[in-house]
């Protein structure tokens, strides 16, 4: 019966696999948009993390999970004939890569240290059911590699060297995952001390190829070893940035109980209880508690960060005896709710608006977005020699509109010709639920800025939008939730 159910809950993860929600800008923006710039002729924009003297992000895990599937997808399309391959291509390609190694890695991984076959009952399902599963775990996130190189590294000796190289310079959080379990090995190493000489021989190299890949990356000219007398290391640059708590207040500072009491539960849900009162003290269990302690010492705490823990508490815990169905039917509405929510439209119009502005024909100079996660340009296929992508995000309104005013051409009241060419617009995508701009959009507005919807994506809701405080909880769900959707505005400016 669980494994009808787990086929099932396979094809409820490809569902939101394949939807475009977009659950945070590092999805983007600390991943494909790196690497695609370099594989591809796409315009990308590269974050702090990587323009700064000290960059902190290394490109080494990138390269192996994007790049080697992007020049896959350069040489298939090349041998056929085909011009570049469009960023949509690409992007789709690289949820369809992280669906599967979720589905090969992470749900394998659990079948073999989960030995107990009546436990495979429950645990199995109850990964497959989570809603970070469905969406977290399938996009593609630095997490949710640090997740599959964890689980990956338990059941392959050979290669623990090699994956715990590569999960330290994929995110400097990885070793508190794994610190307490390591510890399990030390019998093995007794027995076959040639096994940790192999280990560090492993790990030695990887560190190597990886601190030769950053360097040559960040270093511009052709690379060469003399390059190494000043190597780039970013997991050290990384730890060197997060120590420092004036660097961390620009990201947010949290209280240390805020992945516990906070972040569990909102990845969690009905299973957060289940951690305190029905654990299995697996090493498992002992991985998921000491990495979120040890990431509890940070003050910057986002629940993303947590989620290798996920798959770990939930393979240790036991259903409870009494109220099972209650629970059963909590769990399932629990991440129903929080899978449609995160999964579908979370930010969800924004990839397929950039999508639609790279098929559009018409000679759009400038969009302007206000109210989104920045949009990743890399989308754009080509367009950004022309296109300028300028990110608003949370700019008042007034200012939003000066933005505005100052690159729109004026139009004659009686023709609406532009006087400058007929051929350069100007565009603003905003969500619907931005009220400020209602008074632009109604028929024969008599303001200098006028709005006229070009398309629309319905699928989007921005969480970031919500004000309980001053506009009440009601009319903020109803503004938010039932004027969901995402609107591209051809921007008017009469002249006077």
């Amino acid at each position: 019966m669980w494994r009808r159910v787990y086929f099932l809950l396979i094809l409820v993860r490809i569902y939101f696999a394949l939807s475009p929600s977009y659950l945070h800008p590092d999805e983007n923006f600390q991943g494909p948009e790196v690497i695609a710039g370099r594989v591809f002729s796409y315009p990308v924009r590269l974050t702090w993390e990587f323009t700064t003297n000290n960059p902190i992000r290394s490109t080494f895990p990138l390269w192996l999970a994007y790049g080697s599937p992007m020049y896959l997808l350069r040489w298939l399309w090349e041998g056929f004939g085909y011009n570049e391959v469009a960023p949509s291509v690409v992007y789709w390609t690289l949820r369809v890569l992280m669906l599967t190694l979720s589905i090969v890695l992470e749900d394998w991984a659990v079948l073999e240290m989960v030995q107990s076959p009546r436990q495979h009952r429950v645990a199995i399902p109850l990964i497959a059911s989570s809603y970070v599963t469905w969406t977290l775990q399938t996009h593609t996130f630095s997490n949710s590699l640090e997740t599959l190189l964890k689980h990956s590294g338990v059941f392959a000796s050979t290669l623990l060297g090699f994956l715990v190289v590569v999960g330290a310079f994929n995110r400097i959080t990885f070793p508190a995952f794994i610190l307490f379990p390591a510890f399990s090995l030390l019998p093995h190493f007794r027995r076959k001390p040639f096994s940790l000489v192999f280990i560090a021989i492993s790990a030695s190299l990887t560190a190597f190829v990886a601190i030769c890949v950053d360097t040559a990356f960040y270093t511009p000219g052709p690379f060469r070893f003399s390059t190494l007398h000043h190597p780039i290391i970013t997991p050290l640059n990384n730890l060197i940035y997060n120590t420092a708590s004036t660097n961390l207040a620009k990201h947010g500072l949290h209280p240390f109980y805020q992945h516990v009491l906070v972040n569990l539960p909102q990845l969690l849900g009905p299973a957060f209880p289940l951690l305190f009162f029905y654990p299995r003290k697996t090493r498992r269990f002992i991985s998921a508690i000491s990495g979120v302690v040890l990431l509890s010492f940070f003050p910057h705490q986002e629940a993303r960060f947590l989620i290798p823990s996920v798959p770990l508490i939930l393979s240790s815990i036991r259903l409870p005896k009494n109220f099972t169905r209650v629970w059963i039917s909590s769990w399932i509405t629990f991440n129903i709710c929080m899978g449609i929510l995160m999964g579908v439209y979370h930010q969800g119009g924004i990839v397929p608006t950039q999508i639609h502005l790279a098929k559009e024909d018409a000679n759009v100079t400038h969009a302007f977005w206000w109210k989104t996660y920045s949009p990743p340009i890399w989308l754009l296929n080509g367009k950004n020699e022309r296109l300028t992508t300028k990110d608003l995000m949370g700019m008042a309104g007034p200012s939003m509109l000066e933005q505005l005013k100052n690159v729109t051409s004026c139009e004659n009241n009686f023709s609406l010709k532009s006087i400058t060419g007929p051929k350069e617009l100007v565009y603003l995508v905003a969500p619907k639920s931005a009220y400020f701009l209602k008074p632009y959009t109604l028929p024969g507005s008599e303001t200098v800025i006028t709005l006229e919807e070009i398309w629309s994506y319905k699928q989007h809701i921005n969480l970031d939008d919500l004000d309980f405080g001053n506009d009440g909880v009601w009319p903020t769900l109803e503004r938010v939730v039932g004027d969901r959707g995402l609107v591209v505005w051809r921007v008017r400016r009469v002249c006077e």
